[in-house]
Parts: structure tokens; sequence; C-alpha cells
């Protein structure tokens, strides 16, 4: 139990260690939930655009 307590401390030096791996941690997972919003509006995006595309294709071949 000593051994797990002493890692835990980080030499005296945890209240940095573990501050700096909790900030660490909240903005690699506010990242990664901007990069999912944004491939969703892209991907939602690139659906209308292709939609578009294919009614002025079809538009112009019934012209």
């Amino acid at each position: 139990m000593k051994a797990v307590l002493d890692f835990l401390s980080m030499g005296g030096y945890a209240a940095y260690v573990w501050s700096a791996l909790g900030l660490t941690a909240v903005v690699l997972i506010g990242l990664w939930i901007v990069t999912l919003r944004t491939v969703r509006v892209r991907e939602r995006q690139l659906r209308l655009l292709g939609r578009r595309e294919a009614d002025r294709v079809r538009s112009r071949n019934e012209a």
C-alpha cells in the first residue's frame, strides 16, 4: 500500500503532476468532441452538396 501512496504523491510533486494530467485529459476530450461535431457537420454538408449536384445534373439532362 505504501508503494501506491508513494507513486500517487509523485515525490512531492503530486499537485503539479495530477493537475497537469487532468488538464491535458480535459483538453484532449474537448478536442475529440469538437472534432466529432465538425465531422458530422461536414458530412451533412457533403450529402447536401451531393444531392444538389444530382438535382442539377438531372435537370440539365431533362432540358
